[in-house]
């Protein structure tokens, strides 16, 4: 006795067809948001905040980052518009935020100042740890505790290497440094004199000054006011047995 064979069915063809236009589709859609979003208002730059700058202006910092309101905000990346403003000479270091939509923070963080000085025209200007010299702001406070420099050449490259020095030196210790003015010799032409305000007149030189401030704070602290040599050899003549030799060779 025979049996007859089911009939076994052709497989349902899958419509590939309708797949690719589904793809197609979607990434057109894509596209038609990536449009949308690039041409509205949020995908821009709608505010630029910054803070830290005192010697710095914010046209100087905009300028130099290279945004402004209505740019891409995708288009500059963060540590870009940072190395573009730490080129300014007065920038330490810059740190940059974007926050969507459409907000850029740069937090600047400048040379402190480390002394003033007297321009040409009389004008009050402040010395950054880097040597640069920029117009005083609101100094009235910050001279109490910083130092003028006094009799120095614009272009005198011991300056410079003496804005870097006191840039090491412990905010107490600089504290105290009233004025520095430069008496150079063959011997140390980057010999300075110092004053104090605790009334003690120093003479060094910039080259060994980081390493004798914790000497000269020593004798600052337990001594009457004198005269201090620090150089290569250090000497201390109190200012009343100074007046009395003065007296007698008289």
């Amino acid at each position: 006795m025979s049996t007859q064979m089911p009939v076994l069915k052709e497989p349902a063809r899958k419509r590939r067809g309708n797949k690719k236009l589904l793809a197609i589709l979607l990434l057109l859609f894509i596209a038609l948001l990536a449009v949308l979003f690039f041409n509205s208002s949020i995908s821009k730059v709608s505010d630029i905040q910054i803070t830290g700058n005192t010697f710095t202006t914010r046209d100087q910092i905009v300028q130099s980052a290279g945004i402004h309101i209505g740019d891409a905000f995708f288009q500059t990346s963060s540590s870009s518009i940072a190395s573009k403003v730490e080129k300014q000479p007065q920038v330490e270091s810059v740190d940059v935020m974007k926050v969507f939509p459409g907000i850029v923070k740069i937090t600047v963080k400048e040379f402190p100042v480390v002394a003033f000085e007297l321009a040409e025209q009389g004008e009050l200007t402040a010395l950054l740890a880097n040597g640069t010299s920029v117009k005083s702001v609101n100094s009235g406070n910050q001279l109490l505790d910083k130092p003028i420099l006094s009799g120095w050449k614009s272009d005198d490259p011991v300056k410079l290497a003496l804005t870097k020095q006191l840039a090491l030196i412990p905010v107490k210790q600089l504290s105290d440094l009233s004025e520095i003015t430069p008496i150079p010799s063959k011997a140390y032409p980057d010999r300075i004199r110092m004053y104090t305000r605790t009334r003690f007149e120093v003479i060094t030189a910039v080259s060994v000054l980081p390493d004798k401030i914790e000497a000269l704070n020593a004798v600052i602290e337990t001594q009457e006011p004198g005269k201090i040599t620090m150089l290569l050899a250090d000497t201390y003549v109190p200012f009343s047995i100074e007046d009395g030799e003065n007296i007698q060779s008289d």
